[in-house]
């Protein structure tokens, strides 16, 4: 399916013909030009002049599954009473873009007829007092359009965009209950459908096992030749290998049948499997399917959100779990890894498969996984919790390090990172906020882009980043625990 953006331009009919064809060429000269820049085509729909052209404009929007929101602009003065009726029935998301045709105030030419003409700084004015008005969760960008700084930020609001259309349609898949007794995991699977539009349901352990016994020979080979062509293979125990495939071929099956994109499991429910998806977990989320350890739905579905609004719908994003911190003075540093099912896709060099003893489950046999290390740069992790009553997306800045140990005898992937704005803190704030163990970790997905996601999803956001002290964070959650209560 065809993804696109809708450029809705608001003018008014008392500027006369020749005005409103100029703004009109220079929308779609405006429109045809970012879409050079942008990761998704910018479609100029309409200059818009009254109500019933605001209304149909967006309800044609609202009904084009081909288009993921909206950017409006006003070159003109647009009496903002008439984007009401559009406005209170909009369903897509929506960016108001507060920019001008031109880039600075022509000294000799400017004159009333300029002055009519160009009126972004008025227009755009009362276009933003009706999006106040009506609470509407919304995007605003300034800047002159051809700014490399704005088209970003516009090609960052496209992604987020995406993220949004995957969650309204996300199904996640469970192969048995979340792990007992854990808390963070558990959440308002009704309230996370009506919010989040997520479907999650279960599936028996059984129906994964009896799938499994239906993979063919011919379909392991398969993807064992693909095993072999994107990772080393660092064990004898080939049957291992071979096991895993089975179960990913057969999880993928189940998945694709039902519409899933994300999935969980529990080393506490395998009946009548010998091992924990390891391998197979890691190279589906490869493939951008969301995965959750013990039961977790949540960053399940989180993990595929991400995944989509990363680069290339796919980008470099992971199910993550906090293992153990460093605490040397001057060297404080987080060591994030998990079982065994961490994405391949931010391992800083090739993975390698390798089979090790799992002393935690029902494993009959040493599951096969990658083992790796994860590469630097600066990420986020983020947690998505039940607040009980609403929905909190917590984000903290991190720079992954490449790891200050080799750690030989740890047979799992693992990154390693410093917290912003410093390790003790992050860890307090993240307490007081909630966060449960569990993360998604990106290197692609910011916490702006995060922000924006939450905002239109109509969630609470918090964010831990280099300027955060625990005095004000801990204000804000005071604060925010009482705007919410009154929403």
């Amino acid at each position: 399916m065809k993804k696109e953006f809708w450029f809705i331009v608001g003018s008014q009919d008392l500027y006369g013909d020749e005005v409103l064809r100029t703004v009109a060429k220079r929308a779609q000269e405006m429109a045809t030009e970012l879409s050079k820049a942008l990761p998704y085509p910018l479609i100029y729909k309409v200059t818009a002049m009254s109500n019933s052209q605001i209304t149909d404009v967006i309800k044609e929007a609202n009904y084009d599954d081909s288009c993921y929101g909206i950017i409006t602009w006003c070159h003109t003065f647009s009496p903002s009473k008439m984007w009401i009726n559009g406005f209170a029935n909009l369903q897509k998301p929506y960016c108001h873009l507060a920019t001008q045709y031109n880039l600075e105030i022509p000294n000799e030419e400017i004159d009333m007829d300029f002055m009519n003409l160009n009126q972004a700084a008025h227009g755009d004015r009362e276009h933003g007092f009706i999006g106040t008005r009506m609470r509407m969760p919304r995007k605003v960008i300034a800047g002159y359009w051809k700014d490399p700084e704005v088209q970003k930020r516009i090609a960052k609001w496209m992604r987020v965009c995406i993220g949004v259309r995957v969650s309204r349609t996300m199904k996640v898949m469970r192969y048995g209950d979340n792990m007992r007794e854990v808390a963070v995991t558990e959440g308002d699977k009704v309230e996370a459908q009506i919010k989040l539009g997520w479907q999650v349901n279960t599936w028996a352990v059984g129906d994964l096992v009896k799938e499994m016994a239906a993979v063919t020979e011919a379909e392991v080979d398969e993807l064992f030749a693909e095993y072999k062509k994107n990772y080393d293979i660092n064990t004898k125990d080939i049957a291992a290998i071979r096991y895993q495939a089975r179960e990913e071929i057969a999880m993928k099956k189940m998945m694709d049948r039902n519409g899933c994109k994300a999935f969980a499991n529990t080393f506490q429910d395998l009946y009548g499997m010998e091992q924990l998806p390891g391998l197979a977990s890691q190279h589906l989320m490869a493939q951008g399917y969301g995965y959750g350890a013990e039961g977790d739905w949540k960053v399940s579905a989180m993990t595929a959100i991400i995944k989509a609004m990363g680069e290339n719908g796919n980008g470099a994003s992971a199910f993550m779990e906090d293992y153990t911190y460093h605490l040397v003075k001057g060297k404080e540093c987080s060591l994030g890894a998990h079982m065994l099912e961490v994405c391949p896709s931010v391992a800083a060099g090739r993975p390698r498969i390798e089979t090790h003893h799992l002393g935690i489950g029902m494993n009959e046999k040493d599951p096969a996984r990658l083992v790796f290390e994860g590469k630097a740069g600066k990420a986020i992790v983020a947690s998505l919790i039940d607040m009980g009553g609403r929905m909190r997306l917590i984000v903290q800045d991190i720079e992954a390090i490449k790891p200050i140990m080799e750690m030989p005898n740890l047979p799992v992937a693992r990154v390693m990172w410093k917290g912003l704005p410093d390790l003790a803190t992050g860890i307090e704030c993240w307490i007081m906020a909630g966060g449960a163990h569990h993360t998604v970790l990106s290197y692609d997905v910011d916490a702006e882009m995060l922000a924006d996601w939450a905002r239109i999803m109509e969630i609470e956001f918090v964010h831990i980043g280099k300027d955060t002290t625990t005095e004000k964070f801990e204000k804000e959650l005071f604060f925010n625990d009482i705007a919410w209560k009154l929403r």
